[in-house]
């Protein structure tokens, strides 16, 4: 037993590591969340609507995006029409507790983790204001489309970016880089 448990030593450090990381911040956002009213929208999600609307307004797109009277979401309005709704989920907070959690468990030195922690963040927050804009304009031409739009291809766009930051972390700045 002793023998396997040295043979898969760096696995086992990896795993309890990005387990560690992954559950710890977790809860922390959880706990975030839970400091607001059951019908409130948590600030996060109101920082992602305000970008969205900042970056079409910069397009000159007319779009209003409010608080649901009663609901826990922000509506988007585009043309005047109801196009799609941002919840709590919307915001990437998930995809980056996954990202940094990785990242965690393959670190390389502090400097060099932290910096690309904190640009890999601006990088999947970013991508996730542009397909939240993306698609707003998209289902309001296309709703129909809506299951391929949003449940495949942003999905695999914002996901597969996170996968190709993982790949350059390891090869590049990970202490198994070498």
């Amino acid at each position: 037993m002793k023998k396997y448990l040295l043979q898969f030593k760096p696995f086992l450090i990896f795993i309890s590591t990005f387990f560690a990381a992954y559950i710890l911040l977790t809860v922390v956002y959880r706990y975030y969340l839970n400091s607001f009213e059951t019908n409130d929208i948590d600030g996060i999600t109101n920082i992602v609507g305000r970008n969205v609307d900042q970056l079409m307004h910069l397009f000159n797109c007319d779009v209003s995006i409010f608080k649901s009277i009663l609901n826990p979401y922000l509506e988007v309005w585009y043309n005047k029409k109801y196009t799609l709704r941002i919840i709590e989920g919307c915001n990437a907070v998930s995809v980056i507790v996954l990202f940094v959690s990785f990242v965690i468990a393959f670190s390389g030195k502090i400097k060099t983790t932290v910096l690309f922690i904190l640009s890999g963040i601006v990088v999947i927050y970013l991508l996730n204001v542009i397909r939240i804009a993306l698609l707003t304009v998209l289902l309001f031409h296309f709703p129909e489309k809506e299951h391929i739009l949003h449940g495949v291809l942003f999905p695999l766009i914002i996901y597969g970016t996170v996968f190709l930051l993982w790949v350059i972390w390891v090869n590049k700045f990970s202490k198994y880089a070498k």
